[in-house]
Parts: C-alpha cells; structure tokens; sequence
C-alpha cells in the first residue's frame, strides 16, 4: 500500500471512522515525549516531511515519512509489559510487510537523551 495524501487511501475502510475520531484524539493530547518529538519534527530539523498520528491499515503510526517509508515510535511504559510487546511485534511486523521500516523510542529516550534519539532517526532517513 503506497502513501497517499489522505488517510483514508491507507487505512482499513472497516475501521477508518473509529481510526480518524481516535487519531484526532491522540493528536489533541500528545504525550509528554510525543509532543518534544514532533516539535523537532515540525521544525524540520530532520529535512524531511512527518505525519503525525496517521493510519496504516488498521493501525494509528506515531510519525510517518512517506518518503522514506519509516515509521517512529514512542512508547510509553506499558510497552514493557510482555503482551503488548507480543501486539507491538505483531504490528510491527504487519506494517513492514506493507514496505515500512518501523523504529522505537521509549518515552525516557525522547525526553532525556533526545540528540540520540535525533541520530538515530537520521541514520534511517539516509
């Protein structure tokens, strides 16, 4: 599934309205890490363009770069819980068959070792 300007050419249409209303939810109230990484995002200080809290098939991606193809996340702490792990891979997984590359960044990572986690997104966008 290539990257379309809109959402809705990219999402699942069973789930798209519930996806769309949950979306703009999370965009409203973006965790603390969230939010530090997208202001780095929309100050492009990574010279390429993000989406944020966009839908993939079934899944809500915390930023996309359609022109990489990568996908970033943050997660939180319930990540480290062994079942969301499982649905994390599974996700992960999925989305790489769909041609993403999907790389992680813990909550802690984004918000005390940002120029890291910078690097490390850089390397991929190369």
């Amino acid at each position: 599934m290539a990257y379309n300007r809109f959402a809705y050419q990219n999402a699942n249409p069973l789930y798209y309205a519930q996806l769309k209303e949950r979306a703009k939810e999370m965009r409203s109230h973006p965790t603390e890490a969230e939010a530090v990484l997208r202001d780095y995002v929309r100050a492009n200080n990574l010279g390429h363009k993000f989406l944020y809290q966009y839908i993939i098939g079934q899944f809500i991606v915390d930023f996309l770069c359609p022109d990489c193809k990568l996908i970033i996340e943050v997660d939180g702490g319930y990540h480290s819980e062994l079942e969301q792990q499982y649905d994390d891979e599974l996700r992960t997984q999925m989305l790489e068959e769909l041609g993403y590359h999907v790389i992680r960044f813990t909550n802690e990572q984004v918000l005390y070792d940002i120029d890291n986690v910078i690097k490390e997104i850089n390397s991929h966008l190369q």
